[in-house]
């Protein structure tokens, strides 16, 4: 199966240029594979670049996930971390995403020096 990059998601998610996004959805037409890290880095170019709210990037992480041509490298860890998010936007994306794969992989503690990522069941404040 043919992976994406962070581009071709930022493309998905936000139309903004019409023959980018055509050539992103024809490469997906036929399957591709979403890996953790160009998840991650799509959010936050969504949150830095476009400014986009936890609301709207929720939305967009939902919407690929729901997309049919798109599989993704732990989409169960990837639900979680979009739940987590949901209840609590101030930690970011990447940081609900890193407690839920570190979960799921079985290495508990996370150990931080973020205080709100601390306050996250399975995470230890240094």
């Amino acid at each position: 199966m043919r992976a994406v990059d962070t581009n071709i998601l930022v493309r998905l998610i936000t139309g903004d240029d019409a023959r980018q996004m055509a050539s992103a959805e024809l490469f997906v037409k036929n399957g591709a594979w979403v890996s953790v890290l160009a998840l991650a880095e799509a959010i936050w170019v969504l949150r830095t670049v476009y400014r986009r709210t936890p609301a709207d990037l929720c939305a967009a992480v939902e919407m690929l996930l729901n997309n049919k041509h798109l599989t993704f490298q732990d989409s169960e860890a990837v639900a979680e971390a979009l739940e987590l998010f949901r209840s609590r936007p101030v930690l970011g994306f990447s940081d609900c995403l890193m407690v839920e794969l570190a979960r799921k992989a079985g290495h508990l503690p996370l150990g931080t020096f973020d205080r709100a990522l601390a306050k996250v069941e399975g995470t230890q404040k240094l």
